[in-house]
């Protein structure tokens, strides 16, 4: 059901919120564009001028992970500078609350943390880019350090326990999915009796099998994105507006002006 009123559809997606018992929220990279940080897939993603580096390639070659090391300390670190918007804090507030029990991220911006959410209510599909770890041992490795050595003459890290290959902390094109991750979200969707989904283009599997399966349980499905989805006809409540604003008069925090 779709409707052109901003403040109807606030008014809808305010009650259905406080009519629920359990709330999973699913959050796509639309959520963070307003903290200054490019989607993927929209009209001016960062894959229509960059190609992904896939995971085999990444594995298999140094060359290719240092071209992965150079795109990620190339310019502005957009990740490591930007704060939570509206639309977070919103989200954060409702957890609070106890309406939210779960929210699955597509996102590897760490937002969600850094709005005040605890750790184990957040499900990172795609895992975590605000730090890296060895794919052999696990070990984890902060960022800045592996900036320092990097930058002078480009030297690709290795992790100093075990000397295997340092990787941040995300699932890259080819890697397969978390499935500790994938077993959480599965039992939040099916558990849940409204689940929101937020900035997400919903084209991206498995990931974008959950609202669906949260449909399929008999929960209420709504979806907040700037884009027309593929999942919109199955939806209870389409709204097409900015997400932080509708997001921020719905928890009560105020209005962003336009």
């Amino acid at each position: 059901m779709t409707h052109s009123d901003e403040s109807d559809l606030v008014a809808e997606l305010t009650a259905a919120i406080k009519r629920a018992h359990n709330v999973v929220v699913f959050t796509g990279a639309g959520l963070s564009t307003e903290s200054g940080i490019p989607d993927f897939r929209g009209p001016n993603g960062i894959w229509k001028t960059q190609t992904p580096i896939d995971f085999s390639d990444f594995v298999a070659s140094e060359d290719w992970r240092r071209e992965s090391w150079r795109r990620r300390f190339s310019g502005t670190d957009r990740f490591g500078t930007a704060e939570p918007n509206l639309g977070h804090l919103a989200i954060a507030h409702w957890v609070r609350s106890g309406k939210i029990t779960s929210i699955i991220t597509q996102n590897v911006d760490g937002l969600h943390q850094k709005s005040g959410v605890p750790d184990d209510q957040i499900i990172e599909l795609h895992g975590n880019a605000q730090y890296a770890t060895c794919l052999s041992c696990g070990d984890r490795y902060e960022l800045a350090a592996l900036r320092s050595l990097f930058l002078p003459d480009e030297t690709v890290p290795v992790c100093r326990q075990c000397g295997g290959i340092i990787k941040t902390a995300t699932i890259s094109f080819g890697q397969a999915m978390p499935e500790t991750e994938m077993q959480a979200a599965h039992d939040a969707s099916t558990a849940c009796d409204l689940f929101i989904a937020i900035g997400s283009s919903l084209t991206v599997y498995p990931a974008a099998g959950f609202p669906v399966l949260a449909k399929q349980q008999g929960a209420d499905l709504i979806i907040i994105n700037h884009q027309a989805t593929d999942l919109d006809p199955i939806a209870d409540l389409v709204i097409p507006h900015s997400i932080g604003s509708v997001l921020s008069q719905a928890a009560g925090l105020g209005q962003i002006n336009h």
